[in-house]
């Protein structure tokens, strides 16, 4: 069966005369006749009987056109279906954030002031591939990254924070040997962060006594805070410390840093909304790097 056969066959079923169905589908009669006699062979059943001039649905016209009206509206409504759905796909950004979660979240709730059209699905999978934008660290990048594809890569130094009394007062800066006997707060292991610091306490022949780990940065921040142990602080995708009881010194030997990368995939067919959010995520980034440095530096 051919679409035009069956959509013929709806225009004669509708108005049970062939004449004026031939009208309304611009085509010759004889040529529609011929169509519904072939569908007809085809189905091997009879599906109009001649009624004086007009004709009528027989049995099996009557089910098959009950089968078929919705069938082929369907079909009929899919290209509108499809443009609305691609313009939902092109609101839509999907966005896979596996470092700098809490500065990403920031970002968004400030982009959705701009545009709150924009829907944004977040999830949290290195395996995951299929993104829009993909904000990770440098070192756990595994996807190749395509010509079409936009990258962009910060560099974040990453602090100690210590407590704020007279041993640490007067320092600029530390050495991970200085501290390697202090009790250790710190993400736990399935994070990316937490990878890249033991990477630099193995480098520096540490091995940091961990008395409290949590995969929830909020509660390593609070008991940092609470000067419970020392740990590593990242400086700007964290907020700045709002306690006077920590300090957080450069460390200088390893130097310690990661590079954020955020990957901007093209996969759409209309690019523009996601295009706009990945600037504005870039320029969410340096300003917050910058802001951070200029603390440092008072």
């Amino acid at each position: 069966m051919e679409l035009t056969q069956l959509r013929y066959f709806l225009k004669v079923a509708q108005l049970q005369h062939i004449t004026r169905a031939a009208e309304e589908l611009h085509i010759a009669q004889p040529a529609l006749t011929q169509t519904i006699h072939r569908l007809e062979n085809e189905l091997e059943v009879p599906l109009f009987a001649t009624k004086g001039r007009n004709i009528v649905l027989t049995e099996y016209g009557r089910y098959f056109y009950e089968k078929l009206e919705p069938l082929l509206t369907d079909i009929y409504d899919l290209p509108e279906q499809l443009h609305a759905l691609s313009h939902i796909e092109n609101n839509t950004i999907h966005l896979n954030v596996l470092a700098a979660s809490n500065l990403v979240t920031d970002a968004i709730i400030e982009y959705q002031k701009i545009d709150d059209s924009l829907h944004i699905q977040l999830t949290q999978n290195e395996e995951n591939d299929l993104n829009d934008i993909c904000v990770t660290t440098k070192l756990f990048y595994q996807h190749s990254v395509e010509e079409k594809d936009s990258v962009f890569v910060c560099t974040e130094n990453i602090y100690l924070a210590v407590p704020n009394i007279s041993r640490f007062q007067n320092l600029k800066s530390v050495r991970l040997e200085d501290v390697k006997n202090e009790d250790f707060i710190s993400l736990s292991g399935a994070k990316q962060m937490r990878a890249i610091c033991d990477k630099y306490c193995r480098n520096a022949g540490v091995k940091p006594n961990i008395i409290f780990e949590s995969d929830s940065p909020a509660a390593v921040k609070n008991m940092i805070s609470a000067n419970m142990g020392i740990g590593f602080w990242p400086a700007f995708s964290w907020e700045r410390l709002n306690t006077n009881r920590v300090l957080l010194l450069p460390i200088t030997d390893p130097k310690c840093s990661r590079d954020i990368l955020i990957t901007f995939k093209k996969n759409k067919t209309d690019n523009t909304k996601a295009e706009a959010f990945f600037t504005f995520l870039k320029g969410y980034f340096e300003y917050a790097a910058k802001e951070s440095e200029e603390e440092m530096n008072l």
